[in-house]
Parts: C-alpha cells; sequence; structure tokens
C-alpha cells in the first residue's frame, strides 16, 4: 500500500528517545512513513536513523545535514524530502521528545479530511499541558496571545509544533523565501496559512514536558519569536497576501465537530 502520509521530525541529540518514538509512530493504525531530519547529532541520533531505514525502507526516511541549523530549515528540509520524493500528501510535525503522542495523529488524519492544516492544540476543550513549569505554560501563553492579538492568527494554539498539512498547502506557500528559521518559524508558516486561505481546524491534545533530554528553546530563540511577530505585524499591515472566502477554524472533540 502506497504510504501518502509522513511525519518530520527533526532530530539533535535525540538518541534516547528516536527508537520509542519510530516504534510508536510505525505501530500505528494508519499507515504512515516518518522523515527524520538530523542535524549531525553528536549522540548519533543520524546513525540510529539510518539503522531504522534500512530495516524499514519507504517507511523511514532520513535527512542528514551538516550542523545544527535552525528547526524551521529542518522542517523545510523534511517537507521537501516529503513532497518531492516519496510524494506525501499529508505532511506532519511533531518534536522527538515525546511532548507531542503519537496517539493523537490518527484524529489530526480524520480531521484532515475535512480541512488543510490541522493543529494539535493545548488551547481549544480538552487539551492542556502536564508536568510543564509555570513559567514554561506562562511563556507559552503569553506568545500565543501576542501572535494572535497582532497577526489575527484565529487559531487558538498559534505556536504549537504539532501540525499537518495537506501536500496543497505546501506546495501554496514559497518555502524557500521563509525568514524564520527557528522556533518563529511556526507562527510564520500559520500566518502565511491562514492569509491564503486555507481551512484551518485544531485537535485537542495533552502537551507534555519532555521525557528525556534537555529543552531547545533558549533567549535567544524568544527574542527571534517576537521579532518575528512584529515583522510579519507590518506585513499584515502592508497586506498583498493571496486571499481566500473566510477561514474555518474547527476543533474536533471526540467525534464532535464545532466552528470556533
Amino acid at each position: 500500500m502506497p504510504i501518502d502520509t509522513f511525519v518530520i521530525v527533526p532530530t539533535y541529540n535525540e538518541a534516547d528517545n528516536l527508537d520509542d518514538l519510530l516504534s510508536q509512530l510505525l505501530a500505528l493504525p494508519v499507515h504512515l512513513g516518518a522523515v527524520v531530519v538530523d542535524d549531525n547529532s553528536p549522540d548519533g541520533t543520524g546513525a540510529l536513523a539510518d539503522e531504522w531505514a534500512q530495516r524499514q525502507p519507504g517507511r523511514v526516511v532520513v535527512v542528514h545535514r551538516p550542523a545544527k541549523l535552525g528547526l524551521g530549515t529542518a522542517y523545510i528540509a523534511g517537507f521537501k524530502k516529503a513532497l518531492h520524493e516519496v510524494g506525501a500528501e499529508r505532511v506532519l510535525t511533531m518534536d522527538a521528545d515525546f511532548s507531542h503522542n503519537p496517539r493523537y495523529i490518527p484524529d489530526m488524519i480524520a480531521l484532515s479530511q475535512r480541512v488543510h492544516v490541522v493543529i494539535g492544540s493545548r488551547y481549544v476543550p480538552g487539551g492542556g499541558t502536564r508536568h510543564c513549569s509555570w513559567q514554561r505554560i506562562l511563556l507559552s501563553r503569553g506568545a500565543n496571545l501576542l501572535a494572535r492579538t497582532l497577526l489575527g492568527l484565529r487559531a487558538r494554539d498559534a505556536t504549537a509544533g504539532f501540525r499537518l498539512y495537506r501536500r496543497e498547502v505546501l506546495l501554496s506557500i514559497p518555502l524557500d523565501e521563509i525568514f524564520s528559521s527557528g522556533y518563529s518559524f511556526l507562527v510564520e508558516m500559520l500566518f502565511l496559512c491562514q492569509r491564503r486561505g486555507w481551512q484551518i481546524g485544531e485537535v485537542p491534545i495533552i502537551f507534555e514536558d519532555r521525557r528525556r533530554g534537555t529543552t531547545k528553546i533558549s533567549r535567544q530563540e524568544i527574542f527571534k519569536a517576537q521579532y518575528t511577530v512584529f515583522r510579519l505585524f507590518l506585513r499584515r499591515l502592508r497586506g498583498g497576501e493571496p486571499r481566500r472566502p473566510a477561514i474555518s477554524v474547527a476543533p474536533l472533540i471526540g467525534n464532535d465537530h464545532r466552528q470556533l
């Protein structure tokens, strides 16, 4: 059976998590593959991913990059591999640290039958966080408030990295022209999706702080994200993006689809 859904997993020093993550992804009751984008991890994550690709040819694909080049560029490398080399119709993005649990992926794929972009969301009914410090929660809430207010983003969880994009969405966006390279890439992508009129939906998830390893969010990344929001705010004021009819944002709660 051809695989039409691929999960992009950017990695840097995730050897402790990769075996468990790929095992869970490939065991899901949906037929999907994984694209591991490794930034030359010193802990051997890239070599471990290669072993998986040998055992699961066609289902696990590896992209090796020479150094740690940023989350956004890792996603773009994964998008290109999934779209142009394996012919994916749906592309998911997620972290390798189990803050995004694979068990939510079937619901995200189900909702993608109705909308073009699906977000694994902490901030719709049924969603939430677990084992996160109050500082992490405050940072997330503040970043979402800033992005939603200045950029007019309608999704409740505008900074989430757990997403599904349908093929036509990614092909409509000039990926090589995206300025952001770090975590702010997530805000810029959502901004571009909404401005192009793609339908956006949200599936409630419980976001869990990473099980093993260390967080990749730095103070510099926070400043870059703030800069990105204000840069996109000026772009919003200028207008000029392709526009379509009004966007719907539909959360999925169990089998219940409701408009926000």
